[in-house]
């Protein structure tokens, strides 16, 4: 059983025993609770000694460590309302040494909120944050409480990739001079990199690195170092892109869904000097996190994807070229799973919401 225990007035289960079973294609595997009773997790952050973070939407960070999960202090104060509030935790490559984690949340602004990315050094201990510093936010932002995007991934060379929804406004997603819809890049200080593609337009903000985007909630990079990202859209037509610098995705312009009434959305599925994806869902699947697997405990699994479905109750692995949906991994566990990571060990982890619960997934035997 999973032992309960009291937690700075929360009340929590540590995983610390038995494990569940599902069938793969690469056989049995085993799906092991890592901590239950969260409320409205979003994002896991696993750190180098195999301690991790956790982040609840409603502004709790939690560290868990040896069967052990406090609240972790200085967090950001952040705007809950509908999809927004404390959402992406990334773990820094060098954070052995910076102990610096990044944080991606919807930030209260004067007239609403917008998403907010904020670095901030993580105690030994594990129970504070310091020397917190905003690194950028949408600004302006907006009174909706919808598509904040808001995956966080750090590049190969540093740089920090942020995701943005287009906050319900879908002509700005086309609108340069705004931040909302887009994928933008910046330097791990904030400023931004001399060679972002729009840098020297005066008609684009020099951050964003791609737009033409709805709602890009998973993001990840594969054994090339390329960001792919998955991205909801409409009523059908969720998106698994592979981004490229400077271009143009589409939204709201072609879509392979139409709007909630029906309605048809922009000019179609395709059009001149607009990106194609390189999977679609319709239906829609509602896909959040997205991992990139390096085959370490499944060798046949390498350079797989797999993208968690918050509708549907399954993680997908997508593979192959065209790139298509192959399996479904499913059981009471994928209950809308929100986040997947890879551990260093090669362990999948994973969020469900609708449990309540962070995952371990090793192969069964």
């Amino acid at each position: 059983m999973i032992r309960a225990v009291a937690i700075l007035g929360l009340s929590l289960g540590v995983g610390s025993a038995s494990a569940d079973v599902l069938q793969t294609s690469s056989g049995p595997v085993q799906v092991t609770p890592m901590i239950e009773g969260l409320d409205t997790p979003w994002a896991i952050g696993i750190l180098p000694d195999g301690t991790f973070l956790v982040t609840e939407r409603d502004g709790e960070l939690l560290y868990v460590a040896n069967g052990q999960a406090d609240r972790v202090k200085g967090v950001p104060k952040v705007a809950t309302r509908g999809q927004g509030g404390l959402l992406d935790v990334t773990v820094a490559r060098d954070f052995a040494q910076s102990r610096e984690v990044f944080l991606t949340y919807s930030k209260p602004q004067k007239n609403g909120a917008g998403t907010a990315l904020a670095v901030a050094r993580l105690s030994k201990d594990g129970h504070r944050l310091t020397k917190l510093r905003v690194l950028f936010e949408a600004v302006p932002g907006g009174s909706s409480g919808r598509h904040f995007g808001s995956r966080v991934v750090e590049a190969e060379d540093g740089t920090l990739f942020v995701t943005i929804g287009d906050r319900g406004d879908r002509p700005a997603a086309q609108d340069r001079s705004n931040l909302m819809g887009t994928i933008i890049r910046i330097n791990r200080d904030g400023t931004v990199p001399a060679d972002n593609p729009f840098v020297g337009d005066a008609n684009s903000r020099p951050e964003i690195w791609t737009y033409g985007h709805r709602n890009p909630q998973g993001a990840g990079l594969d054994a090339q170092g390329r960001l792919w990202v998955s991205e909801h859209g409409a009523k059908g037509g969720d998106e698994v892109n592979l981004i490229a610098p400077g271009q143009n995705y589409g939204w709201p312009i072609i879509s392979y869904g139409v709007h909630y009434s029906g309605q048809k959305i922009g000019d179609g599925t395709a059009k001149p000097g607009l990106e194609q994806p390189q999977h679609y869902w319709d239906p829609s699947i509602a896909p959040s996190g997205l991992m990139v697997y390096s085959g370490k405990l499944w060798p046949q699994w390498a350079d797989n994807i797999f993208v968690g479905s918050l509708k549907f109750d399954y993680i997908a692995r997508l593979a192959g070229t065209p790139l298509r949906e192959v399996e479904h991994i499913e059981g009471s566990e994928t209950d809308r799973v929100r986040d997947i990571v890879e551990a260093a060990d090669g362990s999948i982890w994973f969020i469900s919401v609708g449990q309540g619960v962070v995952y371990r997934m090793t192969p069964g035997s």
